[in-house]
């Protein structure tokens, strides 16, 4: 991977901290999950504790190693780890929500494969740069992206939280936010 990809990870550095952001989701316990980029488990495991099961994609093979030996550690079985690159994964057939905190240069090209997957998220939960969550919400006050027009007529979506630099190891550079797209019912 590439030193400037690198750069665009930001892991949470507070459990805690990933429990209150899926307390402003709406993530219910029969859930089924999808976390892209489960790094070491940090959000996994407070995923694990709210919902029915957590599906981690994890493409590194030492972090997925990693990833396994600290939900042992702490007797977590309801989460199956896939060590796969997200954008070559098979999103679930039944039901399903996304939570994540995707590394920065991936965020549009994981929403435009999960909003055109023939079998679409319930709701997705993505930590992103406040300036492209901007960019997808239906508002008069900001510039709405073609992804977000696209995002806007299935989903409806906004912002649940500012984070702060601190809240993250490294500490990113520009303003951060929990983003939320929740479908429309037909």
């Amino acid at each position: 991977m590439a030193r400037n990809h690198l750069l665009s990870q930001h892991f949470l550095r507070n459990p805690r901290l990933a429990l209150i952001l899926i307390g402003h989701s709406n993530l219910k316990k029969r859930d089924t999950v999808v976390e892209i980029g489960a790094g070491s488990g940090v959000i996994t495991s407070a995923l694990s504790k709210r919902v029915s099961k957590v599906i981690a994609v994890e493409p590194d093979v030492a972090t997925a190693k990693k990833l396994r030996a600290n939900l042992l550690r702490r007797e977590i079985s309801n989460v199956e780890v896939v060590e796969q690159d997200f954008m070559d994964f098979e999103l679930p057939e039944g039901p399903y929500k996304v939570f994540s905190n995707p590394p920065f240069h991936l965020s549009s090209a994981i929403v435009h494969k999960l909003i055109e997957a023939e079998n679409p998220p319930e709701a997705f939960y993505l930590i992103l740069q406040k300036q492209f969550a901007l960019k997808l919400l239906n508002t008069e006050r900001h510039y709405t992206s073609q992804l977000g027009l696209k995002l806007i007529q299935e989903y409806q979506t906004k912002i649940r939280l500012p984070l702060k630099p601190t809240d993250f190891t490294p500490p990113p550079a520009v303003p951060t936010v929990l983003f939320e797209a929740k479908r429309i019912k037909v």
